[in-house]
């Protein structure tokens, strides 16, 4: 009777190049300089945008700074978590596009509701101050 299970590989196996398609990759110090280094960047650009005043229209650095984070998100997972198609299968390029889809949804979510409470409770004109009771 044969079993199409897959045959277990060894650490031995796994650490020189023999494995099965479940190569993990493994960060160098370069690969992790470069993803330092960009990370610093997407956090610098950011608040650069807001400091400097950049643009006049808040919506526009807004949108820049949540772009800009979603970029860095997808910087520390390939770089730092080594996600890449190739290793396990492709199950951590699936994890990737679920973490992007989540950000997605979290991003349009805070800002539709940072949209809703500016938009409703902020802020009063002097005449609405006034008949405050």
């Amino acid at each position: 009777m044969t079993s199409n299970a897959p045959a277990t590989e060894d650490a031995h196996e796994a650490h020189h190049g023999h494995s099965h398609g479940h190569e993990a990759a493994h960060g160098t110090f370069k690969s992790y300089m470069i993803g330092f280094v960009l990370s610093v960047i997407l956090t610098a650009i950011p608040f650069w945008l807001v400091m400097a005043g950049v643009f006049e229209n808040s919506a526009v650095t807004a949108a820049w700074i949540m772009g800009l984070a979603a970029v860095q998100i997808v910087v520390h997972m390939i770089f730092f978590l080594h996600m890449n198609p190739r290793s396990e299968g492709g199950w951590t390029m699936m994890a990737l596009i679920f973490t992007l889809l989540l950000v997605a949804i979290a991003l349009a979510g805070s800002l539709w509701v940072m949209h809703h409470l500016n938009t409703n409770m902020m802020p009063m004109s002097p005449e609405m101050m006034k008949n405050m009771p």
